[in-house]
């Protein structure tokens, strides 16, 4: 019973590090879209830290809104490039899903897509354990990166 205890404590002390981002093209509309989940105190965290206020409530800023905080954020640390040439992003918003926050952009005019890049940096500043789970869907098939903070670009080929 100790040793069962001493491991939910251990766990406790280590919490897990970990965004999920599925891409997925549309073919008929001609762009990516992307949703991205990541813990909401960690976020705040990267936040606070980029913007060197240690007190800002990114739900609920004083100065202006939670889609501009997280929206520049996600955007400065996400790129994706489709067949070796950089995608334009867009942010749409985000909701909040109990401790987490989804985010929703997408890329227009995507014609065609045979090969991927992603980087994706979000929260690697801070721990050295963040990993950033990208899937990626074109035609019911979905594959994956792990991106972290020794490997924070990887490709796929279609």
């Amino acid at each position: 019973m100790k040793l069962l205890s001493l491991f939910f404590l251990t766990f406790a002390l280590h919490p897990l590090h970990v965004s999920v981002t599925e891409v997925k093209f549309d073919e008929k509309d001609k762009e990516l879209e992307i949703t991205s989940r990541l813990f909401l105190d960690d976020l705040e965290s990267a936040i606070r830290e980029q913007l060197k206020q240690p007190t800002l409530d990114i739900l609920q800023p004083t100065t202006g809104t939670a889609d501009e905080l997280i929206g520049n954020y996600l955007l400065q640390n996400l790129q994706i490039k489709v067949d070796g040439k950089l995608t334009k992003l867009k942010y749409l918003g985000h909701e909040v899903d109990g401790d987490a926050v989804i985010a929703y952009l997408y890329a227009p005019g995507i014609k065609k897509m045979n090969s991927i890049t992603v980087m994706h940096s979000s929260i690697t500043e801070l721990f050295d354990d963040q990993s950033n789970l990208v899937h990626v869907t074109k035609n019911n098939t979905t594959r994956s990166l792990r991106l972290h903070r020794q490997s924070l670009t990887e490709s796929l080929t279609f």
